[in-house]
């Protein structure tokens, strides 16, 4: 078996750009991935244009080996773009080889551990306040144990100014955890809007416990930052869905500062390094809690990953959020479906997904941007 060749798709679907991606092969199989760089397709597209120039007439099954040359092919290995690159071609080539083998990919990644896949869902990025205490009651009586909520000023367009919110926010939250009880998990995505001293302040205003984890607080380019942060707060820490590579993760994990994984497995590199990292969080006792705002490529290939490990907590999903409101089936299918609040494990050949790729092409690619967001003294601040 060989491939054949390789065909980004970067399109508007639904709510948003999905760039999937399809390697076929010359013995009728074909696998799908999908990349996680949402807001640079085009980048990315670019990127897979180059490999395909070499992956053409490989082996599929030798994903270990294409994953070291797509890697070391450039002097200027790794980074975002081209990591995002990676991990579609290694998710679509676990597709084809799981298909050809008449196998699930999970049991290319040692065979499932569970058969449900526990998911947290959240409170959706414009409901604030009590619209976010009342959809978390909504969350809790659909079967959701572990929500997560996000900062006043999330849905800011222009402004977010640090200081007003993480009051008002820790209020939110005080409240959310008397009145939703001690039993649910709780947790609240900061999306890298804080300074460390910013972060300490905000969780200076929380009461006891009310909180399970705290997501990218601040930015993580710098793992000392973390470091001080870690000795101002026993809250624990969700880190890593911006990382692209298993380097990232080290010292986060060797040094002992998060407790979850935020791994991504369109940014990450694809499955073959997910389970990488999956291994060395073992070993350190740090859980997995995978990114997942894409599409069903991504949760599907999200859902065998956390099928196959060992130190798992909850898969993240948008499925339930209201605001969606865009039912994607008519692109796809066949795609994991929540069940209550975990998504069963599929034992169908390959991913389990089903893409209807002539509706695809129809589709066109839609620039967006991320709002570029100000303080009020106009310096500008992280999205």
């Amino acid at each position: 078996m060989k491939i054949t060749a390789i065909k980004p798709y970067p399109v508007w679907i639904g709510i948003r750009n999905q760039l999937i991606v399809k390697v076929e092969t010359d013995a009728g199989i074909h696998g799908w991935g999908e990349s996680g760089l949402s807001g640079r397709e085009m980048a990315v597209a670019g990127a897979l244009e180059h490999y395909t120039r070499f992956l053409v007439g490989r082996d599929p099954f030798e994903i270990g080996a294409i994953w070291q040359e797509t890697y070391r092919s450039q002097y200027f290995e790794g980074g975002r773009v081209l990591q995002a690159a990676i991990s579609a071609v290694d998710i679509a080539l676990h597709d084809i080889k799981g298909k050809a083998l008449g196998v699930p990919v999970y049991d290319l990644l040692g065979g499932k551990q569970r058969t449900l896949v526990p998911a947290f869902a959240s409170t959706g990025d414009e409901a604030e306040g009590d619209a976010a205490i009342a959809r978390a009651r909504e969350l809790v009586a659909m079967g959701f144990a572990a929500i997560r909520f996000f900062p006043l000023g999330q849905s800011s367009k222009d402004v977010f100014e640090p200081r007003e919110s993480i009051g008002p926010t820790a209020a939110m939250l005080n409240k959310a955890r008397r009145e939703l009880g001690g039993d649910v998990v709780l947790g609240i995505d900061y999306h890298h809007r804080l300074s460390v001293a910013e972060a300490a302040s905000f969780c200076n205003k929380l009461d006891r416990g009310v909180l399970d984890f705290l997501e990218e607080p601040i930015r993580d380019e710098t793992p000392e930052a973390y470091e001080s942060l870690r000795t101002m707060t026993e809250i624990p820490f969700a880190v890593g869905e911006e990382f692209a590579s298993k380097w990232q993760f080290l010292p986060y994990i060797e040094r002992g500062i998060h407790q979850f994984n935020r791994i991504d497995v369109c940014n990450v590199g694809g499955l073959t390094e997910a389970m990488k990292v999956a291994g060395w969080s073992e070993a350190h006792y740090v859980d997995m809690m995978p990114h997942n705002p894409l599409g069903p490529i991504c949760t599907a290939a999200t859902v065998h990953f956390g099928a196959a490990v060992p130190n798992f907590a909850w898969l993240e999903t948008r499925a339930p959020e209201s605001k969606l409101g865009f039912d994607n089936s008519e692109f796809f299918p066949v795609q994991p479906r929540l069940e209550g609040a975990a998504y069963p494990v599929n034992p169908a050949p390959g991913l389990g997904v089903e893409v209807n790729e002539e509706l695809v092409r129809q589709q066109s690619f839609k620039f967006w941007e991320a709002p570029h967001l100000k303080r009020r003294d106009g310096s500008v601040t992280n999205w």
